[in-house]
């Protein structure tokens, strides 16, 4: 019975091909043939074939888009930079990022870099939502301002729509001069020896050492002609107010970098830069000083430097992990350089950062970092036979030490140095700000220190 159907089939497709090719420019056959025809959107968009229609109204998520905005060729390598940022904006000694992290987790990450690699931290961020840093590393000055900021959507993966993000601002000061993408001569120049030198003129508060050496100056110039030369166009304008012993110290230590030169915006230009030398210091100033010398001074002897704290308990009640100065201070007491508890004196709880420093406080906190050891037994009768004060009576027990150690460093005696020769130590008396830097131009013992003239000829 099936070879009885197979001549019918076979006569069934010979009468349909027939039809076809007969019909071929006809309507009928050509709608036909476009019914049969490929779908020419799979030639189009092959991959479509096979997915799901609805995931084909949506795009698909784009890369995070690249910064078109370039670091300059001069931006510091040791400032660290944020690995979730885009760099938005380039200006003389500033750049603005910007991020999609919260505010937190980049003040936690520069905090992180800072304490990791050495940086002097001189202001720490006390507001959650928004947050300044500010620190140091040898001369360079770095100021970190991190703010919150609300920026619009992508116009086709989320248009109109308000996102957060958070705002990064990186302003850098280098070697005593604001840094500039693009290094141009200023039309205030000065020319000296055939070369051409930017004079940064008072008032600029980015000015924190001394002008970059130029073509045409000796490498190693003496160090009275380098405080000349370099602090003879930006230096405090109120230097002859001090005493006239007391001056080149002074300018020592600025052109170091221990004396930042910084103006205050609310004064005018005729009292900005001022030292004030008369003014009395404060205990703060001074620990912030203090630090800054002692490690300006052992810039290559990272075993001598001063480490700031970093995330521990406060050692004193009103001085507390937002405070400023928190890193220096609580450093010097965990290096048992001031009184504390740390060190077993129960009853130093206040620390009284803004309180004046007195004179035997001076010497109690400074001669530790000269002697490098444990400080002599002293009396009363022996620092009375030594130094010949008449009011030795009054200086405190544990103060009389630091000033019997002091008397053995001989002309490099911080008290012969500061006060010169007294009779009177007058230890509660307010030191002023000039004796203050006084006391710091000079490290160690007598034939055996460095002094802020070798430091600045070993950083020249």
């Amino acid at each position: 019975m099936l070879r009885c159907k197979y001549p019918a089939v076979f006569i069934f497709l010979a009468v349909l091909l027939t039809s076809l090719t007969g019909c071929a420019n006809s309507p009928v056959g050509k709608n036909l043939e476009q019914s049969l025809a490929a779908d020419s959107r799979l030639k189009d968009n092959p991959g479509a074939f096979g997915s799901n229609a609805a995931n084909n109204t949506n795009p698909q998520p784009q890369p995070t888009p690249q910064s078109t905005v370039q670091l300059p060729a001069n931006f510091p390598t040791e400032i660290p930079q944020y690995p979730n940022a885009i760099l938005q904006e380039v200006t003389p000694s500033s750049t603005r990022w910007l991020s999609s992290d919260p505010s937190n987790f980049i003040s936690s990450f520069y905090l992180n870099q800072f304490q990791k690699n050495n940086w002097e931290i001189l202001q720490r961020p006390t507001d959650e939502a928004s947050a300044t840093l500010q620190a140091r590393r040898n001369n360079l000055l770095l100021k970190i301002s991190i703010q919150p900021k609300s920026v619009t959507g992508d116009a086709k993966t989320s248009p109109n729509q308000s996102l957060t993000a958070t705002e990064l601002t990186i302003d850098y000061t280098l070697n005593g001069t604001q840094a500039s993408p693009n290094p141009t001569v200023s039309p205030q120049t000065s020319t000296t020896g055939g070369t051409s030198e930017t004079a940064l003129q008072p008032g600029n508060p980015e000015f924190i050492g001394p002008l970059p050496q130029t073509a045409g100056q000796p490498t190693n110039p003496p160090v009275s002609q380098a405080s000349t030369t370099a602090i003879g166009t930006q230096e405090f304008n109120d230097l002859n107010k001090a005493p006239q012993q007391l001056q080149q110290y002074i300018k020592d230590l600025t052109q170091l970098g221990v004396l930042p030169l910084q103006a205050n915006p609310v004064k005018s230009n005729t009292d900005s830069n001022q030292f004030e030398p008369s003014k009395n210091i404060t205990r703060r100033e001074y620990a912030r000083w203090l630090v800054a010398a002692n490690n300006a001074m052992y810039t290559n002897n990272p075993a001598k430097q001063i480490r700031l704290a970093s995330e521990t308990q406060a050692a004193f009640s009103d001085v507390p992990k937002t405070h400023p100065d928190f890193g220096v201070i609580q450093g010097l007491a965990e290096a048992g350089l001031i009184p504390s508890s740390l060190s077993g004196d129960s009853t130093e709880v206040l620390f009284r950062p803004d309180a004046p420093l007195t004179r035997e406080q001076l010497i109690l906190w400074k001669l530790p970092l000269d002697t490098r050891q444990a400080l002599p037994t002293a009396n009363l009768d022996a620092v009375k036979q030594t130094w010949g004060f008449q009011d030795a009576g009054k200086i405190e027990p544990k103060a009389l030490r630091a000033v019997l150690a002091d008397f053995q460093n001989g002309e490099q005696s911080n008290i012969r140095r500061v006060f010169g020769y007294t009779t009177l130590f007058q230890p509660k008396k307010p030191v002023t700000r000039a004796e203050g830097a006084a006391a710091l131009w000079y490290f160690g013992t007598q034939g055996d220190g460095v002094s802020a003239v070798d430091a600045l000829k070993l950083k020249q």
